[in-house]
């Protein structure tokens, strides 16, 4: 085969989008449970079913018992804000910003909440310094930057005495990263992204220290209802039992339990996490057998493992733009393009709902598009 032939293999599934990304393998909307459709979230199958989608996230993330989780509005930007209008302006405050999305939570520290933080900053492909970090401010950064494709390398840059609290954006990081809990006060994800779930819900972790600070903190600004965790001067426990703060999908609800149950069945974490890693690994030997490829995340130690971010040699935004479609016209890959903020490239998820053997095709079609576009350049 020459480089200009179009390749014989297509990925069965082509779904290589960060978010909302693929479902897991086999997925049908048959295979979704119904009874809870139609029926009110407040009536008894409809707090039993948030609940069972609370029981197997606990149970497939081995959260500690320590920790609530609750599932909130507005997927993990709606459950982050909500984490920091209600908890911050207690201390002083630094946010860690190598991303698109980290530069969000600055934007909304300093310029909504008028918070005077410490901002460490770093270029895409790059972490900040997390040696710098006052430990005695409230922390906010990303676990997994989805837009960089750099991720932190653990939780061991986390002090175990810290003052303030850390909070972890987390949404393309759990189920694919062991996460030492007893290091995060605030967590936030949401269900499109590693389990392939529909979006619009977010999931808000909270660890003790971030409840005492709920129920001894009350901030200055005005709290719209979708953020409100208190009631009567105490945690609105019942947020953390399926009982929602405004009314959910139950048929993203019922997509998220078919994905946990899923995940289950593949051995929950541990299966999870191999299945991203495995994926992961096919796509750097694509990466090391092309010159024309390369990892915005050089540093191996800190390179996201779920939302890979590509280099391609000499390509701009526009020669980026026509190689996605390229591929998506021939429906060989969808959604591979970088994020808007980022740096010219491409990006591929690997997280546990795609298949290794449809990674393992795109090399081939990599080439393809990439002779097309040097040929057209070239003439």
């Amino acid at each position: 085969m020459t480089d200009n032939t179009v390749p014989a293999r297509k990925p069965a599934r082509a779904f290589f989008s960060s978010g909302p990304c693929a479902k897991p393998p086999g997925w049908a909307p048959e295979k979704l449970a119904t009874e809870s459709l139609g029926r009110s979230h407040r009536a008894k199958i409809g707090k039993t079913r948030l609940q069972l989608c609370i029981d197997l996230m606990r149970e497939v993330l081995q959260l500690p018992d320590t920790h609530r989780i609750g599932i909130v509005p507005g997927s993990d930007t709606g459950a982050f804000e909500m984490a920091m209008w209600t908890m911050l302006g207690a201390r002083g405050v630094t946010a860690l910003a190598w991303e698109s999305f980290g530069e969000g939570w600055v934007t909304d520290a300093v310029k909504q909440l008028k918070l005077e933080a410490n901002v460490l900053r770093a270029d895409y492909g790059k972490l900040p310094d997390l040696d710098q970090i006052d430990w005695s401010d409230d922390v906010l950064f990303t676990w997994n930057g989805t837009t960089s494709g750099v991720r932190v390398p653990d939780g061991e840059w986390i002090p175990d005495d810290r003052e303030g609290l850390s909070f972890a954006d987390a949404t393309s990081a759990v189920f694919a990263y062991d996460i030492p809990w007893h290091k995060i006060d605030v967590a936030t994800f949401s269900w499109q992204k590693v389990l392939g779930g529909e979006g619009g819900h977010g999931v808000l972790i909270l660890g003790p220290r971030a409840v005492e600070r709920l129920e001894n903190y009350t901030p200055s600004w005005p709290l719209p209802k979708v953020f409100r965790l208190m009631s009567k001067g105490k945690l609105a426990e019942g947020i953390f039992k399926g009982e929602t703060i405004n009314t959910p999908s139950m048929l993203a609800v019922e997509d998220a339990i078919h994905a946990l149950e899923w995940a289950k069945g593949l051995g929950g974490l541990e299966g999870l996490k191999a299945r991203s890693d495995a994926n992961a690994a096919a796509l750097d030997k694509i990466v090391a057998e092309r010159s024309w490829l390369g990892h915005l995340a050089e540093d191996r130690g800190t390179r996201s493992r779920t939302s890979v971010c590509l280099t391609v040699e000499g390509a701009d935004a526009d020669f980026i733009k026509r190689f996605a479609k390229l591929l998506e016209d021939q429906d060989a890959a969808y959604d591979v393009a970088g994020y808007r903020d980022a740096p010219p490239g491409l990006r591929i998820w690997c997280g546990a709902t795609v298949d290794t053997a449809d990674v393992e095709a795109l090399g081939p079609w990599f080439d393809w598009a990439y002779a097309q576009l040097t040929a057209e350049a070239a003439a």
